[in-house]
C-alpha cells in the first residue's frame, strides 16, 4: 500500500502542476520520442512529469511484457535498421551483444546533457556500459546486488545457526557455504541446501576476473583454472544432495518456494520479491536476508538505457535516458517498482536506508543491498555469446548434472558446446 500512495501522490502533483501551467504563445513545435522498455522500470508516472517540463516533447512508452522476445526482436532491428525508438532499454545479459555493435548506438558521452557524469552511478555499473571502444553506449538504471536468503525455520530444525552474526560465518566463502551445505543435508536426512546448480554456477562465475570469454571474445574454459574449479565445487556438491535439482521461475521452482524444498537461495535485491510471491503468505517471516554473499559481492541483474543512431532526435533522447536514470528518478522507480538504483547519491537517501521487508522478518533491506552494492568490484567482462553459453549450454548441462550424469563427462560435453556457441 505505501508504493501505491507514493504513486498516486506523485501523479496528483503532476496532474495539479499541467492544470496550473497552462502553455503559452511560442510553444515550439512538439517531438515524439519513443521509449522502448521491458517487464517493469517504473517510469509510467515519471513521463507526465517530464513532457510537462519539456514543453516541446511527447514521450511515447512502449513496453513489452517479456525481456527475452523483446532482446531478440531488438537485435532484428538493429541487423534492419528498421523499427528502432529513441530510446531502447537494455538487460545486463543482452548488453555483450549490444556493445558489440556500438557503431549502431550514439555515444552518450557526446550526445548527453554534459552535466551527467561517471560519477553518478557506481563506478563498476558506469564501466559495464562503455564499449571496447570506449564509446558509452547505456545509462545505468538498475542493479542486482547479491545477498544470501535463508529459510530461518528450516537452518533452526537442522540444528544450524540463523542469528546474523553466525549466519555472516556461514556464508562467508563458497568454501563455508557449501560445507554448511553438507552438514544440513546429513542433519535434516536429506533436504536440499539450495535450488538449483545452475543459479549458483553463475553467480560464482560473474565473480571470476575473467568469465566464458576473455577481452577478444574467444572462449576461456580450457584454460580458465577458476572456472573448473567453481564447475568442481557445485558439483561436488550436487553429488552430496545439496541441489534440490529445480529450475528457478520455471513451476517446479516456484513450487519449491512454497513448499520449502530448500534452504537458501542465491539472492539480488529483486529476487525478494519473486520470493514473496511464489512462497506465499504462508511463508511470510520463515525467510530472512544477510548482507552477506559466498567470497565477497556480485551482481545479477539491472539495465541501461541506450540511444539508437538511428534515432532522428539524439540529443533530445539522451536527455531523457539522463534524466529518467538521475537519482530522484531511479529512487522513485525503486519505491514503485522495487528496481534497485544505481546511483551513487541514492544510496544515502532516507527513503531507500529505511526501506523494511515485513515479509522477511523486518529485514533493513535496502541497507543490506547498499552494503552489497559497494561489494562489487571491476565488472567482468561479457562478450557476445555470453549468455547464450549460461543459457543453453551450461545450465542444461548442470542440469543432466543433477539428473546423475558424471561432471567430468559433462564437462568435456560443455567444452564442445561452448565452441558451437562461439566458433
Amino acid at each position: 500500500m505505501k508504493f501505491i500512495r507514493r504513486r498516486l501522490a506523485f501523479a496528483v502533483t503532476v496532474v495539479l502542476l499541467v492544470l496550473t501551467g497552462g502553455c503559452g504563445p511560442g510553444t515550439p513545435e512538439r517531438i515524439t520520442l519513443t521509449l522502448a522498455t521491458f517487464g517493469e522500470f517504473g517510469y509510467d508516472d515519471l513521463i507526465p512529469g517530464y513532457e510537462f517540463t519539456h514543453p516541446g516533447i511527447t514521450v511515447t512508452q512502449v513496453r513489452a511484457e517479456q525481456g527475452g522476445p523483446y532482446h531478440q526482436e531488438l537485435l532484428d532491428k538493429l541487423r534492419s535498421g528498421q523499427g528502432l525508438a529513441d530510446v531502447q532499454a537494455v538487460e545486463e545479459g543482452h548488453l555483450a551483444d549490444v556493445l558489440a555493435q556500438s557503431g549502431k548506438f550514439a555515444d552518450l558521452a557526446e550526445v548527453g546533457p554534459p552535466d551527467v557524469k561517471p560519477g553518478r552511478w557506481l563506478e563498476w555499473k558506469y564501466e559495464a556500459g562503455r564499449s571496447k571502444d570506449g564509446k558509452l553506449v547505456g545509462y545505468g538504471t538498475d542493479i542486482g546486488p547479491l545477498a544470501m536468503c535463508y529459510r530461518k525455520d528450516l537452518l533452526e530444525a537442522a540444528g544450524l545457526p540463523t542469528d546474523p552474526g553466525s549466519v555472516k560465518t556461514m556464508f562467508a566463502t563458497w568454501d563455508s557455504y557449501f560445507k554448511a551445505g553438507e552438514k544440513y543435508v546429513k542433519r535434516s536426512k536429506g533436504k536440499a541446501w539450495f535450488d538449483s546448480a545452475a543459479q549458483n554456477f553463475n553467480a560464482m562465475v560473474n565473480q571470476l576476473p575473467v568469465g566464458y570469454l576473455d577481452r577478444e571474445d574467444r572462449p576461456t574454459l580450457e584454460t580458465n583454472t577458476a572456472l573448473r574449479a567453481a564447475w568442481d565445487q557445485v558439483t561436488t556438491a550436487v553429488k552430496q544432495g545439496q541441489s534440490a535439482g529445480l529450475t528457478a521461475f520455471a513451476e517446479d521452482g516456484n513450487n519449491g518456494l512454497r513448499t520449502g524444498a530448500f534452504a537458501t537461495k542465491v539472492c539480488p535485491a529483486w529476487m525478494l520479491g519473486v520470493i514473496e510471491q511464489q512462497a506465499g503468505l504462508g511463508n511470510a517471516g520463515k525467510w530472512a536476508i544477510t548482507d552477506a554473499f559466498p567470497d565477497g559481492g556480485g551482481n545479477w541483474g539491472g539495465s541501461y538505457l541506450t540511444v539508437p543512431a538511428a534515432s532522428a532526435h539524439q540529443r533530445e533522447a539522451a536527455a531523457l535516458a539522463a534524466w529518467l536514470t538521475a537519482p530522484e528518478q531511479q529512487l522513485h522507480a525503486f519505491r514503485v517498482s522495487g528496481t534497485f538504483p544505481s546511483q551513487v547519491d541514492a544510496f544515502t537517501s532516507p527513503d531507500l536506508l529505511s526501506e523494511m521487508n515485513g515479509y522477511f522478518g523486518g529485514a533493513l533491506s535496502g541497507q543490506v543491498f547498499v552494503a552489497q552494492a559497494r561489494k562489487v568490484g571491476k565488472p567482468q567482462y561479457k562478450g557476445p555469446g555470453d549468455g547464450k553459453i549460461q543459457e543453453t549450454v551450461v545450465a542444461p548441462a548442470l542440469k543432466s548434472v543433477e539428473r546423475g550424469a558424471d561432471p567430468a563427462a559433462v564437462w568435456q560435453q560443455v567444452l564442445i558446446g561452448v565452441h558451437q556457441v562461439v566458433p
